[in-house]
């Protein structure tokens, strides 16, 4: 999966991001990335941290190990999460699945 890279003690995840959705969500699998809206605007970095914020939330992970490696200024971003459990690992995988 081009979008998901499981190195065993992190996960490296390709993410599209839409911000001033209508509401948040995560929307599925596009291509070689997962594609994720939210309500935040895309200025100052608010996207970035309203981002982490609503991922630590949505897959009940600490904030402190989601890490943005690239495209902070961008809608392409790659992030890091370290320390992955197993429940996150199939919830990610379901989004391959539909």
């Amino acid at each position: 999966m081009p979008w998901f890279e499981d190195r065993g003690d992190s996960i490296v995840l390709n993410i599209r991001v839409v911000p001033r959705a209508a509401k948040d969500g995560v929307q599925g699998v596009l291509g070689d990335e997962l594609k994720v809206r939210i309500q935040a605007p895309p200025v100052e970095g608010k996207a970035n941290a309203y981002l982490v914020k609503y991922l630590a939330k949505l897959w009940d992970i600490p904030r402190a190990d989601i890490e943005i490696l690239s495209g902070e200024t961008g809608r392409n971003k790659r992030l890091q999460i370290s320390r992955p459990n197993t429940e996150l690992r199939k919830t990610l995988l379901s989004f391959e699945n539909g």
